[in-house]
């Protein structure tokens, strides 16, 4: 079974706009694990705009299941991830000036730096992922640098209109997907994906884990987070049996 990773970034969002102290991500872990939530996931940006650092700490005591912290490359975050010992790291690129994550990180370029970074991360007990666009030379990039898993991004194939361009971005998904398990990692994927689109992916060989956060928290305004994660494990429970 694919496993379903619950990223309550924006219930934090919605926190942050009054910069009060409701609604509470800790209290959506709680609800997204009772609707069957394989793992949480947060982004913990340098600018703190919607996650903030007490989040981190207090998920890390709480959720009853893995905790996986998205992350950019930078110093300060990386001391806190080593504070708080995540299940898993996901390192992804980061702008100030975007709205979300705009593409996968560069390993290619970075692949030296990078690696100093996953050796920190291992010494410390915590898996390692790197969130790269669907290319084999960045998964190559990312085995070489030492990574345990590659989540492909799939916000190109989200965004993607008509068979023929949907039918070019999941061909590069399954490609890439193909060359992480030939590589001995762990294939995930995430960015985009909604009730209506996470079923193709959720059908490709062998992924393992899907992120999904943006659609899980707007159909909970309407029906509530609890079963909002158990419409989305559905959805993927039909697409990958």
């Amino acid at each position: 079974m694919v496993k379903l990773g619950v990223n309550i970034d924006h219930v934090a969002t919605v926190r942050q706009a009054r910069q009060g102290h409701e609604p509470d991500p800790v209290w959506a872990a709680v609800e997204a694990e009772l609707g069957g939530a394989d793992l949480i996931t947060v982004h913990l940006r340098e600018d703190r705009r919607h996650i903030q650092d007490r989040d981190v700490a207090v998920l890390r005591q709480t959720t009853g299941v893995p905790l996986n912290l998205e992350m950019a490359a930078i110093h300060e975050i990386m001391e806190i991830a080593l504070q708080t010992v995540p299940a898993m790291v996901t390192l992804v690129p980061e702008k100030r000036t975007e709205i979300t994550t705009e593409g996968g990180v560069d390993v290619c370029s970075q692949q030296v730096p990078l690696a100093e970074m996953v050796k920190k991360l291992h010494g410390a007990g915590i898996r390692v992922s790197a969130f790269i666009d669907a290319d084999v030379q960045q998964v190559r990039a990312a085995k070489a640098a030492g990574f345990d898993l590659c989540e492909l991004h799939t916000g190109p194939y989200a965004l993607a209109t008509g068979n023929g361009p949907i039918h070019i971005q999941h061909e590069r998904l399954r490609a890439a997907g193909e060359e992480i398990l030939n590589l001995g990692m762990q294939f995930n994927a995430g960015h985009g994906l909604n009730y209506h689109n996470v079923g193709a992916i959720a059908a490709l060989p062998q992924v393992n884990e899907l992120h999904i956060g943006h659609a899980i928290v707007s159909r909970a305004l309407f029906i509530g987070l609890r079963a909002a994660v158990r419409e989305m494990k559905l959805a993927i429970a039909r697409s990958a049996g």
